[in-house]
C-alpha cells in the first residue's frame, strides 16, 4: 500500500487540491444526504482504489 501511495501522490494530490474551495451539495445541513456526503468527503478516486483495497 505505502508503494501504491507513494507511486500515485501526484494524482493524489492533484484529486484532493482540485475541489478545495468549491462549494458542495451534501444534500442538507442537518440532515445530509448519505451518498452525497460521502463522494465530498473522498473526492480522490485515486486514494479511494488503495484504500479500499485493504479490505480486499
Amino acid at each position: 500500500m505505502a508503494e501504491q501511495l507513494v507511486a500515485q501522490s501526484d494524482t493524489i494530490e492533484a484529486e484532493l487540491l482540485a475541489v478545495q474551495g468549491k462549494p458542495a451539495d451534501i444534500g442538507g445541513y442537518y440532515r445530509p444526504d448519505a451518498q452525497k456526503a460521502a463522494g465530498v468527503m473522498r473526492p480522490s478516486a485515486t486514494f479511494n482504489a488503495i484504500i479500499d483495497g485493504l479490505s480486499a
